[in-house]
This record gives structure tokens, C-alpha cells and sequence, in this order.
């Protein structure tokens, strides 16, 4: 995994118009001129790929 992905699109207005700011993980939005970090919070478990019962 990256240190740094970078997002394609904004999560606000949808717009590519993206630009990297000062911080860990912090992205702006030129278009609507919102600001937002990007975290990864830690890993899901993988399901069970075995016959077990549900």
C-alpha cells in the first residue's frame, strides 16, 4: 500500500480539480474550495472462503 494514494475525485462536489495540502493526508478542492483528509482506519477481516455453517 501507498503512503500517499491520492483521491480522483472530491467526496463533496464529484470534481477532479484536486491539489495536495499541507498535512497527512489532506487533499483541497478547487472547484468548491473544501478541504479533506484522507485516513486509513485499519483493515476488515476477510470472510470466510471454508464450508462452514451460517
Amino acid at each position: 500500500m501507498s503512503e500517499r494514494a491520492q483521491p480522483f475525485h472530491c467526496p463533496y462536489c464529484g470534481d477532479e480539480n484536486l491539489f495536495p495540502r499541507e498535512g497527512a493526508g489532506a487533499w483541497e478542492c478547487r472547484s468548491c474550495l473544501r478541504s479533506f483528509t484522507v485516513q486509513m482506519t485499519g483493515m476488515i477481516p476477510h470472510p470466510s472462503t471454508g464450508g462452514g455453517t451460517a
